[in-house]
C-alpha cells in the first residue's frame, strides 16, 4: 500500500488552517505545516518533502506568488485557495484554484485532480 500524499498548508488565518489542517487528514494525507507566513512557507517550500501544496494567496497583506514560483521549480503541484471573486484571478495564471468557502468533497476533488 502507498503511502499518503503530504500537503504543504500554507494559510495565514488560524482558524482557517486548523480547519484546513482537520479537512486534510480526513482525506487521508498527511500534513506539512501549515504556515502562516511568507517567509516561513518559503522554507518550508524549499527544505520540507511534500507531495503537495495548498496555498491561501493573501498571507497577512503579501501574496503567496513567490512560494508557486518555487513550487513549479521543483515540479511539485499546488492550488491556490481564495476568497477573491473569479474576476479577481488574474495573476493567478492557469493554476488550480479552490474558492472559499470550500467544503470536503470540493478538496478532495481538487486535491486528487493535482495529485493526478
Amino acid at each position: 500500500m502507498a503511502e499518503p500524499a503530504c500537503i504543504l498548508l500554507v494559510e495565514d488565518e488560524p482558524l482557517i488552517a486548523f480547519a484546513l489542517e482537520d479537512l486534510v487528514l480526513e482525506l487521508g494525507y498527511h500534513v506539512v505545516g501549515p504556515a502562516y507566513r511568507l517567509d516561513e512557507a518559503l522554507d518550508l517550500a524549499r527544505t520540507a518533502p511534500f507531495d503537495a501544496a495548498i496555498l491561501d494567496v493573501n498571507l497577512n497583506e503579501q501574496q503567496s506568488f513567490p512560494i508557486a514560483a518555487l513550487l513549479k521549480e521543483r515540479g511539485i503541484p499546488f492550488l491556490f485557495a481564495t476568497g477573491y471573486a473569479e474576476g479577481n484571478l488574474s495573476g493567478l495564471g492557469n493554476a488550480a484554484v479552490i474558492a472559499k468557502p470550500y467544503g470536503r468533497d470540493q478538496l478532495a476533488r481538487a486535491l486528487a485532480a493535482i495529485l493526478a
